[in-house]
């Protein structure tokens, strides 16, 4: 590792209207921050081309004078940062942390207050946050309302879902910013209960495209100790302004100095791929805090997750109420007979993932209390450590550890979040007692204390109270229903990852758009890895459920790219064994793509049409390729140029047969081989909702090669 630091301490001053100026280390992109009139402003282009046009910053206060205007220049700091680091996982081994960095100290003459803006300016895009030195005038304080303004330069093309303050379920809509008021009534909700929080408020991480070929992100980075941000656009002059999610009395977050906000990210290109390929939100975060990583590895598992969504079968051992959790006499009720998470069942499942080289199996339902989860009884329902009685800890706790597979817990709060914090060290002990070393939690429904939002300052603690809390026990989190993340996961690499999007599951509910996965990099993974559990392979949930008639909107060879399109290194293998059973020829990406990586390249990339990573395998010379794509077919046209020189592979390619097509034909797909090298270039026919996926393996002997044409 290296690191460059220079500082320049400019010259204190007292001036209105000094304009300071901030260019990226390549010299592209250029940061202009002034004051107008005493309110702070900021810009910033790229090549020349503006990407946000002057844009105005300040907070609202409670019951004080606000700090959006009024100020004067005190202070202005420049200085240079350069280093290497290496994640734990990743999507490559080493990442490059390279800023110019501009921090200004405003003083409130008003007041009496000062509040530092600092900015980070990278290649390919901008950090600024907040920060409240302590003072004597500024002590306790409660932010009302951030305004953070992100003045657009154009009627941008945007990928947007709605602003809501508990969930992103949503499909993303694609239109002209000008359109988002008209469109947001369309959009679709998760349920009937969910609607946007107004009529323009969109969701982060948002996604746009220019007219003039430009590509713009806006996040945020490092949410912790305050509310997640939505944006609010004024759609007559195309300024999105920050709204944050308030508390149960309105407020939107509570600050004692010194203290900071989290980071605000800009980041654009003229290259889609570069966007994908940003690690601007991780680099805002702080490195990792855990002296020892040994125990968080990378994760690919099986489970019972499915049949459960699909109807297949059931989280609850009966249908019957419980009567005190805890306490219910079983022996006195009928099992339902669709009880997933039973004894031989989950052995069933642990020698599916022992054979076929998988580490873990996820069950669900295997605790009491989804009775009542189910009848919305939701003040108390779970304890996280009460099996149901035909699910026996001990005797699964051992069979998995004979066949060297782990079990990977779940947590359902139903929202119940104090009667999770209440059980939180006895239920990660139970894991720890039983070889449990990772578990997928879940927030299902409304928050109790009631009035707290997913999103809010409240929540946002209490997630990384979870993950904190679960370090202590060497437990790796999977948070579903959480805050959408900011990466966090570098300095608390133990979550492993989240959901907070709209998932597979929702292909059992009637169907994701075709897009979606073409969509979710460039917006939802932008702030981490996501949960997206996939690898269906029977697309047809009434081969399950008679009863759902839903279609799983993808072909089958689309399934295996998501492995390498959809980076998490929490990987799930989500459908049924008995399903792998009939493909095991396809089933073999799956079992051999890897869950953390040395390299990745975008080979091509639009967002809302395609997507193609290719990646090297961590550790080894094994590569890996994999490309989304949405309702239009077409051809792929890649280079293998990314392999190094000098040396044979063989590729295994999965791709759609010519006449796939995710709503007639969606499991026509065939498996065809080539010797490959960095020069060889590949025409690959996409399907409507389909893809590729190819391996690529050193050649190691010569004999390999006997019947295989070049590439």
């Amino acid at each position: 590792m290296k690191r460059l630091l220079f500082i320049v301490a400019l010259a204190t001053m007292a001036l209105f209207g000094r304009a300071e100026d901030l260019s990226s280390p390549n010299g592209k992109m250029k940061l202009t921050f002034e004051l107008q009139d005493g309110v702070p402003v900021y810009q910033l282009s790229l090549n020349e081309h503006p990407i946000i046009k002057p844009s105005q910053l300040g907070l609202e206060l409670k019951n004080t004078e606000s700090l959006l205007n009024g100020f004067t220049l005190e202070n202005a700091e420049k200085s240079t940062f350069d280093e290497t680091w290496n994640p734990v996982w990743g999507e490559s081994s080493s990442i490059r942390n390279n800023y110019n960095e501009l921090a200004v100290t405003l003083k409130q003459t008003s007041s009496n207050r000062k509040i530092l803006i600092r900015f980070r300016l990278f290649d390919d895009g901008l950090g600024f946050r907040y920060e409240f030195p302590q003072q004597e005038n500024l002590n306790y304080f409660v932010v009302t309302k951030e305004r953070s303004q992100f003045a657009m330069a154009g009627n941008h093309t945007a990928y947007w879902i709605p602003g809501d303050y508990d969930t992103q379920e949503y499909d993303y809509t694609i239109s002209k910013l000008s359109e988002i008021r008209a469109l947001m009534k369309k959009a679709t909700t998760p349920n009937a209960s969910q609607t946007p929080i107004s009529a323009t408020a969109v969701q982060t991480a948002l996604m746009m495209k220019t007219d003039d070929g430009y590509y713009i992100n806006l996040h945020e980075a490092a949410l912790k100790d305050y509310s997640c941000m939505h944006l609010e656009l004024n759609d007559k002059n195309l300024v999105f302004v920050s709204v944050l999610t308030p508390d149960a009395v309105g407020n939107m977050a509570y600050m004692q100095t010194p203290c900071t906000t989290p980071w605000r990210t800009v980041i654009a290109s003229d290259k889609a791929a570069d966007i994908l390929m940003s690690n601007i939100t991780l680099n805002l975060n702080d490195p990792c805090t855990y002296e020892s990583t040994d125990w968080i590895k990378p994760v690919k598992y099986i489970g019972v997750w499915w049949e459960m969504i699909t109807g297949k079968s059931s989280w609850s051992y009966t249908n019957l109420p419980s009567v005190k959790l805890g306490e219910t006499d079983y022996s006195q009720t009928k099992p339902n007979g669709t009880h997933a998470a039973n004894t031989q069942h989950v052995k069933d499942y642990i020698d599916f993932a022992s054979e076929h080289g998988f580490d873990a199996v996820l069950v669900e339902g295997w605790n009491e209390g989804w009775e009542d989860w189910f009848g919305m009884s939701k003040d108390y329902v779970f304890d996280f450590v009460t099996p149901y009685p035909d699910f026996d800890v001990a005797v699964l706790r051992d069979y998995a550890k004979s066949k060297n597979v782990k079990l990977m817990m779940h947590h359902e709060t139903s929202g119940s979040v104090r009667n999770y914090e209440r059980h939180l060290d006895t239920a990660y002990q139970f894991m720890e007692d039983n070889g449990y070393n990772s578990v997928k939690s879940g927030y299902v429904g409304d928050i109790i204390p009631r009035g707290e939002y997913h999103y809010g300052q409240w929540m946002v603690n209490h997630y990384l109270y979870a993950v904190k809390k679960a370090a202590d026990h060497k437990i790796m989190v999977n948070a579903h229903e959480a805050v959408r993340p900011t990466g966090l996961c570098r300095t608390y690499p133990n979550l492993i990852g989240n959901e907070s999007s709209r998932g597979t599951e929702y292909e059992a509910f009637g169907g994701n758009n075709v897009n979606h996965t073409t969509i979710l990099p460039f917006t939802r993974l932008i702030g981490g890895p996501m949960d997206y559990t996939p690898g269906i392979f029977e697309t047809h949930v009434n081969v399950h459920n008679p009863d759902n008639n839903s279609q799983v909107r993808t072909t089958l060879a689309r399934q295996l790219a998501l492995y390498v399109t959809m980076y998490s290194p929490l990987q799930m293998a989500a459908d049924l064994p008995e399903v792998y059973q009939q493909h095991m020829d396809a089933f073999q990406f799956i079992k051999d793509v890897a869950i953390d990586w040395d390299k990745t390249f975008v080979l091509e990339a639009e967002p809302g049409d395609y997507i193609t990573y290719a990646r090297k395998a961590k550790g080894n010379d094994k590569w890996f390729v994999g490309k989304t794509n949405d309702e239009e077919a077409r051809t792929s046209e890649i280079s293998f140029d990314f392999l190094p020189a000098d040396q044979k592979y063989i590729a295994t390619v999965y791709a759609d047969s010519k006449d796939a097509d995710w709503l007639i034909n969606p499991q026509a797909y065939e498996i065809k081989k080539y010797v490959v090298s960095n020069k060889s270039e590949l025409k690959q026919f996409c399907a409507p909702g389909g893809g590729y996926a190819i391996s690529i393996v050193p050649v190691q002997d010569k004999a390999e090669l006997k019947g295989l044409k070049k590439l």
